[in-house]
């Protein structure tokens, strides 16, 4: 700051900071209505507009924050009530208006951003019936999005009881109005389908007025029903009330309680039903049976039957004559077997060297290789021999020979006495001495 004299000089900063200081205090915060005109929202999520009247206009910002705070899309030419507070924007030495809250003025407006809403929603295709899923038959889990204590889901607990007490029942509590509502609403239905435990889903509040049902028509919660995997039911207010929410969704209900008995069936109604059905199904059944009876009956009775079963028994007795004629043939061949087997047992046993040994004969085998030995010049002296009689054995060793094979025996035995001893299978070498 500089002085000239008696007076105080400003620059541009200093004299806008004074005049925002200014305006901040004397006006903590103001309601402003007034028409939307040149409304843009910025891609950081910042909202600029003024508010204007026949003679005047202002300008005005809305920061992000309380823009996903809004009720309604803004538009140009709508009516509103905007408070906050009176600021400076000290570049350009601008005063405005920053907007904390935005709200239509009046059902008239309301319903106004209803219709324009709709329109557009319709367009993209949100209320289309084929979009629409079918609801189960027998769901085992109901979702419930609502207030968490008010008369809603009271009813919907108390209905489902009635009509089908085996159903489980998973509330998603959630604020209904106010600031903030219609993203919790579209936050729990997220959430209900990440979950995806729940076989049907009801979404909706009690009666109010129009501005307390404002959350289901919200595009963040019509967007959220349309996009929901499991099918949705809108329950919202009563039966003459309507949101946007109930056309995207896949079924509305005029009430609370009025969906929880679109969602399950009454059991006593089921039991009706399956008792209704049994009654037909047995009926049904006795006299399919009752006329085949007749038909076997008569069948039974016709000559064409009782033929095949003469011709039965017929091939039944030829069966007994070939099954003894078998038999028959069968003993005859079983005993010339027999008498056959039993004959050549006879000569093999006549034929068997057990037989001679049971006459006093025996078999001399050599014991270093078991060959039988059928004359005396097949062994030298101190060969080891195995003789087999008619019960046991014996081991023995020559000790001299007696034949026409002496000589060459004997010579055959000098040879073997040179050559170093070797033993057979059955020699002790702890006992050379003949047994």
């Amino acid at each position: 700051m500089g002085t000239d004299g008696d007076r105080s000089i400003l620059t541009v900063s200093e004299l806008t900071s004074g005049i925002k200081t200014l305006l901040e205090e004397a006006f903590p915060l103001v309601s402003v209505s007034g028409e939307i005109s040149n409304y843009k929202r910025h891609s950081s999520g910042h909202a600029y507009f003024s508010l204007k009247d026949e003679r005047s206009q202002l300008r005005c910002v809305m920061w992000r924050t309380a823009n996903r705070r809004l009720t309604f899309e803004p538009e140009d030419g709508m009516e509103v009530l905007a408070r906050g507070v009176l600021s400076v924007y000290e570049v350009q030495g601008q005063y405005q208006l920053i907007a904390r809250e935005l709200k239509p003025v009046g059902a008239g407006a309301l319903q106004a951003a209803f219709e324009r809403l709709k329109a557009r929603l319709e367009q993209e295709g949100l209320f289309r019936e084929e979009h629409k899923k079918a609801l189960p038959s027998f769901p085992e889990r109901v979702g419930v999005v609502t207030s968490g204590s008010g008369a809603a889901i009271r009813d919907i607990i108390q209905v489902l009881r009635r009509r089908a007490p085996w159903v489980s029942i998973i509330l998603r509590p959630t604020p209904v109005q106010g600031d903030g509502a219609a993203a919790e609403i579209a936050a729990a239905i997220e959430e209900m389908n990440d979950y995806g435990e729940v076989d049907v889903l009801i979404v909706g509040r009690g009666g109010g007025s129009v501005e307390d049902l404002w959350a289901f028509n919200e595009e963040a919660v019509v967007r959220a029903v349309f996009g929901s995997r499991i099918p949705v039911v809108s329950a919202v207010g009563h039966e003459t009330d309507y949101t946007l929410a109930d056309f995207a969704a896949d079924h509305r209900a005029p009430t609370p309680s009025g969906a929880a008995e679109i969602v399950v069936r009454d059991m006593r109604e089921l039991k009706d039903r399956s008792d209704a059905v049994l009654r037909r199904l047995c009926g049904g059944m006795t006299g399919y049976i009752d006329r085949y009876r007749q038909r076997i009956a008569t069948a039974v009775s016709s000559y064409g039957l009782r033929r095949p079963v003469d011709q039965v028994g017929q091939y039944a007795q030829y069966t007994d004559e070939l099954t003894r004629r078998l038999a028959e043939r069968c003993f005859h061949v079983h005993e010339t077997r027999v008498q056959r087997v039993g004959g050549l047992a006879g000569r093999l046993q006549a034929l068997s060297p057990l037989s001679v040994l049971e006459r006093g004969y025996a078999v001399c085998q050599r014991a270093s290789d078991g060959r039988i030995v059928r004359g005396a010049d097949e062994l030298n002296v101190d060969d080891r021999v195995k003789v087999r009689l008619r019960k046991g054995e014996a081991f023995c060793r020559v000790e001299h020979l007696r034949g026409g094979a002496e000589q060459a025996a004997a010579a055959r035995g000098n040879r073997r006495k040179e050559a170093p001893a070797t033993f057979g299978l059955f020699d002790d070498p702890d006992n050379q001495e003949p047994v």
